[in-house]
């Protein structure tokens, strides 16, 4: 579909594909977030930082968050791989695992 000057609108005119983009940014930006506390909480732990109580409370909170991460995507329809967007040259925003 064009618009007028022949620019190219993305999009089908789909409405559940039309909320599905935005969620899919977000949920982007929330991955790319627990992956970093995630790693962050790791390498804490790794270096003694952490009381027992607080990485226990820590690893629950993650598992807690990539449950509920799981349960939006399946909600909205989405896989990981639609959460894994490639703004362009620097690559995709989530690290390939």
């Amino acid at each position: 579909m064009s618009a007028p000057g022949g620019r190219t609108v993305v999009g089908t005119g789909d409405p559940e594909e039309a909320a599905r983009d935005p969620v899919a940014l977000v949920l982007t930006v929330v991955e790319l977030l627990r992956q970093l506390l995630e790693r962050q909480a790791l390498r804490r732990v790794d270096e003694g930082e952490l009381s027992a109580d607080r990485v226990e409370r820590i690893g629950t909170t993650l598992m807690l968050l990539d449950r509920r991460m799981t349960g939006l995507r399946e909600h909205f329809g989405l896989r990981t791989e639609d959460l894994n967007i490639d703004p362009g040259p620097l690559g995709t925003l989530l690290p390939v695992e």
